[in-house]
């Protein structure tokens, strides 16, 4: 066998000193001649080390051969991998100039149908491409045309979950005393003495705080719960939570137990987690192309209705009293059962009903719904070509996501994005706003009234001005225009941007990710915030400054733009940049090919 693998030369000296050794040995049986058997046995034992130093030189020759044969196997796995990369990238290319193309017609035949354009030929409408007053009508009609009745309602309904989170993120502020004496009358009723003050504020932290947790564990299933029941049934059966924690909260002053006032924030805490994975799911999904960062921002209003409309109510002439606060948290079991009423007439998103549940038919009936249109094969083309650019990834798990090198960078990206919402202290404020205008010089009224201005951002400190210095009023007037650039930053776009950045397959996983990380740090903000007042006193909120100017360069450097883009042209803008977080980058390597593609196209047309 060792012969047969040897090369020729070799095998032939092998051979050669095989036979004059047998030579030697039958003239030691002959006697023919007169050697010393010494002699003789030394020449043997030399031909034999020959013979054996000839195989080791033929095994390492042999072993080089192999080495040599696996590198060139690797080299061509490599080039057939670069080959089916190109080949990759060429069907996305050609997607994306088809996708191009059908967008330009759409967007030549509604300008064209203004009455602003009685023509519409190629050259004059490369004439009025300048004319921004035409495009901005544009813009106008276009989202008109495209926010249907039905569209709107089932927005609506879905966007009560957010408004939930809103009012239970600001109902805890308002009537902290009231709370506070309620928690001090139990604990004597119990034990006979007084409570201490830094145990009522102890106490009255996990009242805030618990509420995060709760949120941490709903927001982390929002994922499960998406794809288990789909985000509208999500939706719906997270409205029995809603119930059950508010009417905890209503009946804890009847059942005299702050426990159970507890237990009902750490419920309507899993709701409103549920609701921030569920409810931007379920609007980007149903969302036309056109308006889906405009409808994005409807989360962030809904959340500030909601804030406004606890505290409004929080006041003192209305539910801020002793007697009124168990019904001020109980109020809100009102947006759990409107949903419950109007949900279950809106549709299933068209996104989970194509590419998760693979019911095209159904798809196709819920787009005609909400587009009040049966011409939707543009968007149903859509979802096929994420659904055949995440066929790999159609039922990626939390851990696949997380160490998948192309995934990884939106993670990131949304990872940051929900912390800069959270450590910018805005939950210091609509948690603490009170107490923080109390101390800054405002009786107990005014504060709260100052309180509303938080959630309604307006003036009206007419009221107020006679009865605080300057250094009160400036306090409030920074509290107020803290909120109005959060509202437009931090406070829209993280819970829109993680459900754009990923396609259906990683989305309801990555969403479960970004929200835990989001009620962590509202924990964190909630639980730590009295004591960082405490420590840092007039300097409270200069942490808060320097998060948010590292997170001001992180988004300018990394964060890509989405507006107009399909998911599967985002999820191009990481898929080929190995780990890295520089979409911008990877966007212009992807227009180039394009553009080469385009060429190529273009030239050979014309040889035809």
């Amino acid at each position: 066998m060792m012969m047969e693998t040897m090369p020729p030369s070799l095998q032939k000296q092998v051979s050669v000193m095989s036979m004059n050794l047998s030579a030697k040995l039958d003239e030691l049986q002959r006697g023919d001649r007169h050697l010393e058997t010494t002699v003789a046995l030394c020449e043997i034992r030399s031909q034999l080390q020959e013979l054996t130093k000839s195989v080791e030189s033929c095994q390492s020759e042999v072993s080089e051969v192999k080495r040599d044969m696996v590198a060139i196997k690797h080299e061509l796995d490599t080039v057939q991998q670069v080959k089916e990369e190109i080949e990759e990238l060429r069907e996305y290319v050609d997607r994306l100039e088809e996708h191009t193309h059908r967008r330009k017609l759409r967007l030549l035949e509604q300008v064209c149908s203004l009455n602003y354009l009685p023509c519409c030929t190629s050259n004059e409408f490369k004439i009025f491409k300048a004319n921004r007053i035409v495009f901005f009508l544009h813009f106008i009609y276009s989202f008109i045309q495209g926010l249907t009745f039905f569209l709107t309602y089932s927005i609506f309904s879905a966007v009560l979950g957010m408004l939930q989170f809103g009012y239970n993120t600001g109902v805890i502020n308002a009537p902290e005393k009231n709370i506070e004496n309620f928690m001090k009358d139990v604990y004597k009723d119990r034990y006979g003495e007084d409570i201490s003050e830094e145990f009522i504020q102890q106490l009255y932290s996990v009242a805030v705080s618990i509420f995060a947790i709760g949120g941490m564990l709903g927001g982390f299933s929002g994922g499960w719960m998406a794809n288990r029941f789909g985000r509208k049934g999500g939706l719906l059966l997270n409205n029995v939570l809603g119930i059950s924690g508010a009417c905890l909260m209503g009946f804890t002053k009847v059942s005299h137990s702050y426990e159970m006032l507890f237990l009902g924030r750490f419920i309507i805490g899993v709701n409103c987690g549920l609701n921030t994975s569920l409810v931007p799911m379920y609007i980007s999904e149903i969302a036309p192309l056109n308006l889906r960062g405009g409808l994005g921002t409807v989360n962030q209003l809904a959340v500030t209705v909601g804030l406004l409309l606890s505290q409004v109510l929080g006041i003192e002439q209305i539910l801020g009293t002793n007697e009124g606060w168990p019904i001020l948290l109980g109020l809100a079991i009102c947006p759990a059962i409107l949903q419950l009423i109007l949900l279950p007439v809106c549709p299933e998103s068209p996104r989970y009903l194509l590419i998760t549940k693979q019911w095209e038919e159904e798809a196709r009936k819920a787009l005609r719904r909400l587009r009040a249109s049966s011409s939707v094969e543009e968007d149903i083309e859509e979802m096929r070509a994420e659904e055949r650019a995440q066929q790999a990834e159609s039922h990626i798990s939390t851990m696949e996501l997380i160490c998948s090198p192309t995934l990884r960078p939106p993670l990131i990206i949304g990872i940051v994005m929900q912390l800069s919402q959270q450590f910018s202290g805005i939950n210091a404020v609509f948690y603490y706003s009170t107490s923080l205008f109390v101390s800054s010089g405002l009786s107990d009224e005014s504060a709260k009234f100052a309180t509303i201005g938080i959630g309604a951002i307006m003036e009206f400190f007419g009221y107020v001005q006679e009865m605080i210095d300057w250094m009160s009023y400036l306090s409030v007037v920074s509290t107020l225009g803290f909120v109005v650039f959060f509202a437009v930053g931090p406070g829209s776009i993280p819970w829109m941007i993680t459900a754009e950045l990923f396609s259906q397959g990683p989305r309801p996983s990555a969403m479960a990710i970004a929200v835990l990380v989001n009620w962590m740090a509202n924990f964190v903000v909630g639980i730590g915030f009295p004591s960082m007042k405490t420590t840092l006193e007039n300097y409270t909120f200069l942490p808060f400054s320097v998060f948010l100017a590292i997170f001001w360069i992180f988004t300018y450097k990394k964060v890509p733009e989405t507006k107009n883009k399909t998911f599967e042209e985002i999820l191009a803008l990481f898929r080929h940049n190995n780990g890295s977080l520089e979409p911008q980058s990877m966007n212009s390597g992807i227009e180039r090919a394009a553009l080469m593609v385009s060429e190529e196209k273009n030239d050979s047309r014309k040889n035809i």
